[in-house]
């Protein structure tokens, strides 16, 4: 009988998506509705498990504490990436690391739901109605405005065909792009400064690397209009922290719409969370019915494999 703990289940939910039961003759399955910031009490809580369920980037697993978990032979992650996993470590200690299939319509989804509450100030309208008030503020249109999309695979794509539904000029730019994936999808290719100078929204839509690390820094941020929105929904680090709470303080951009930031869960009292002009949700992207089932259907599957000892789906390190 092996121990298995599930993390970051913080809405209590992760036991009704999967069939864990098919595990109960031999694990032990505990669901953790809490977040262990603490590197000292994550190991301490740890120390029993063989296997590990992680959602996300939600704790992170440096060789630090991987090296302290002489039990952990099996590290499941939501997603087939995750860059808050020492990889290299991980292999160096015997543990296999696998991954789950994500669901990409979901955050594309969120991106222009909260495209949406930004510029048509949706939450502060919300509240004045609530407060026995009426209209008290003048929305932005999307029709003929410009969209500037930072990735075009397969969730920027989904981003860019809503964008084109909604008839605006679209345009995207990444390190891999090509004219040939941008005339597939019908959006048009221009060089990052560019879209940036030219954008009324510009929407983040790429894997966290060493190269994109910190992609938008006080350069960058000060490129854009300063009636631009800027959302990220894919890793808070794209865009460094410091250059946008200033370019926010300083009135240099319209606002900016974040489902994800460079800790998370964000800490109490986080800058970001009283910074103006920020619509703020908490990593909500994947956040579905749907997501939910196929991840931890996903996990408990993975985890029946290494038991078996048969494939199983290895995660790769994220290139560069």
């Amino acid at each position: 009988m092996v121990d298995v703990v599930v993390l970051d289940d913080w809405q209590d939910v992760a036991r009704s998506f999967a069939a864990w039961a098919r595990l109960s003759d031999r694990a032990r399955v505990h669901f953790r509705h809490d977040h262990l910031f603490d590197p000292d009490v994550l190991v301490e809580e740890l120390h029993h498990a063989a296997v590990v369920v992680a959602m996300r980037e939600r704790t992170a697993f440096p060789s630090s504490v991987l090296e302290r978990l002489p039990q952990l032979r099996l590290l499941v992650t939501a997603g087939m990436g995750n860059a808050a996993i020492d990889l290299e470590a991980a292999a160096a200690l015997g543990i296999t690391v696998s991954g789950t299939a994500m669901r990409t319509p979901p955050t594309a989804e969120l991106t222009w739901g909260l495209i949406l509450a930004a510029l048509r100030h949706i939450p502060e309208e919300h509240q004045r109605v609530r407060d026995g008030l009426w209209q008290g503020s003048v929305g932005t249109d999307l029709a003929e405005r410009r969209l500037g999309l930072i990735g075009l695979g397969r969730l920027g794509g989904r981003v860019a065909r809503v964008g084109l539904a909604f008839d605006m000029d679209v345009v995207a730019w990444s390190q891999n792009l090509t004219q040939e994936r941008a005339d597939e999808v019908g959006v048009g290719y221009v060089d990052l400064d560019e879209l940036l100078a030219t954008s009324d929204i510009v929407s983040l839509h790429l894997r966290l690397s060493p190269r994109t690390r910190g992609l938008l820094g006080d350069r960058e941020l000060r490129l854009m209009k300063p009636t631009a929105l800027l959302v990220n929904t894919s890793r808070g680090p794209l865009v460094d922290e410091d250059a946008l709470v200033a370019a926010l303080a300083e009135g240099r951009l319209r606002g900016a719409a974040l489902d994800v930031f460079d800790e998370e869960p964000l800490p109490p009292g986080h800058r970001l969370r009283t910074a103006p002009r920020v619509l703020h949700t908490p990593h909500l992207g994947y956040v579905t019915e749907a997501s939910y089932e196929r991840i931890y259907g996903d996990v408990v599957e993975d985890i029946e494999a290494w038991l078996d000892g048969a494939p199983i789906r290895v995660l790769a390190p994220a290139p560069d």
